[in-house]
């Protein structure tokens, strides 16, 4: 036997909730007081609550204080008519079950009274067995109505909820992936001593970088993650090229420059990363088209990526390499001011200005935000 889910019970009982209803109520809408006392008798006797009311004025008051399932108005009444009341009582009570009685055959007020609401429209004098199976008409209709929409509710709370999980799960599958690319670059530089926490340091940077620059939230940590697996494609980059103590060959050069596809090929199939890519794959870019691996220049180049860039060189040349000393972020800005407008945006220069001269070192980021 095929066992139901626990949302299928949920909606099963939406269903069946209704159908097991207590006494029914009911408003009479007449000024012929006969007419309400008649009706009232004979629904009494069919089980139902009756209440009456003696004008569509006394009807919206009654309304205000009670709760109705069906209503049986007369059209033709002093001051306030059948019609003007529909549209009122419906405002009070969305789910009223409203029969029209006329004594007057009138397709065009029987058609306005059923497009204002009105469920059915019956004729004076009414066969009671007739009015007896048009109430019930009226209120399985409202019933099914009612069934409906809580269904239809449930089933948005449901696919909301498996929505939910799923997004999570996928959110949860995502950052795994992302936490094994950022241990691999970890790895990566923790086999150079001249790297250790390279990653850590321009993604810090770059962060305070766009941050002064007025950057979005969203912007700045997009630009923090392209800055901590900016480098994860020199995984693909023979470890002898980036320890080498001298100048490279042009065939060791093309090599190394391999690592921006390498890396956009391994992060390509993360969705988390996407907006990130796009600044990783520039970070080599220079403002003068001089860069690569599009020879992109100017406003071409996504800012992220020019701030990547800026930072990363600065970070590469204020630290220790087997070939050569650091300079000091005074001698480094000196040099990159030389740089600016050719292969520095000048408005990334200066936003990085300041923030590196009121630092002693670049070698520890505990105080970068």
């Amino acid at each position: 036997m095929t066992q139901s889910t626990p949302a299928a019970a949920r909606i099963t009982r939406a269903f069946t909730a209704s159908s097991l209803p207590a006494a029914r109520s009911i408003l009479v809408v007449d000024d012929e007081e006969n007419i309400r006392i008649a009706m009232s008798r004979f629904l009494r006797s069919r089980g139902f609550d009756v209440s009456v009311a003696d004008s569509g004025a006394a009807a919206i008051e009654r309304m205000q204080g009670e709760r109705f399932d069906a209503m049986l108005c007369d059209v033709r009444m002093p001051e306030m008519s059948g019609l003007d009341v529909v549209p009122r009582a419906l405002e009070i009570e969305p789910d009223l079950a409203i029969l029209m009685l006329t004594a007057v055959n009138d397709a065009p007020t029987a058609t306005e009274a059923l497009a204002q609401g009105a469920m059915d429209y019956l004729m004076k004098p009414v066969e009671l067995p007739d009015l007896a199976h048009a109430i019930d008409r009226a209120l399985h209709k409202r019933d099914l109505a009612i069934q409906q929409r809580n269904v239809e509710r449930l089933i948005r709370e449901e696919v909301a909820q498996r929505t939910e999980e799923v997004e999570s799960e996928k959110q949860r599958i995502v950052d795994i992936s992302v936490g094994i690319v950022r241990a691999l670059v970890n790895a990566q530089e923790a086999k150079d001593l001249y790297l250790r926490g390279h990653s850590q340091r321009v993604a810090a940077m770059a962060a305070a970088v766009a941050a002064a620059m007025g950057l979005s939230d969203d912007d700045v940590e997009d630009i923090r993650l392209a800055g901590q697996l900016h480098d994860v494609g020199e995984i693909g980059v023979p470890e002898a090229l980036s320890r080498k103590p001298g100048p490279l060959t042009d065939d060791e050069y093309a090599l190394i420059k391999e690592h921006v596809r390498i890396g956009i090929e391994i992060l390509k199939p993360l969705p988390t990363v996407a907006r990130a890519l796009p600044y990783i794959q520039d970070h080599h870019e220079h403002w003068d088209g001089s860069g690569y691996p599009r020879a992109l220049a100017g406003d071409d180049i996504t800012l992220g990526g020019r701030i990547l860039h800026a930072v990363d060189a600065f970070d590469a040349v204020t630290s220790k390499r087997a070939y050569r000393d650091p300079m000091t972020a005074h001698e480094a800005i000196d040099y990159f001011a030389t740089l600016s407008g050719t292969w520095f945006d000048p408005a990334v220069f200066e936003a990085m200005r300041p923030l590196v001269l009121r630092r002693k070192s670049l070698l520890f980021i505990d105080d970068l935000p």
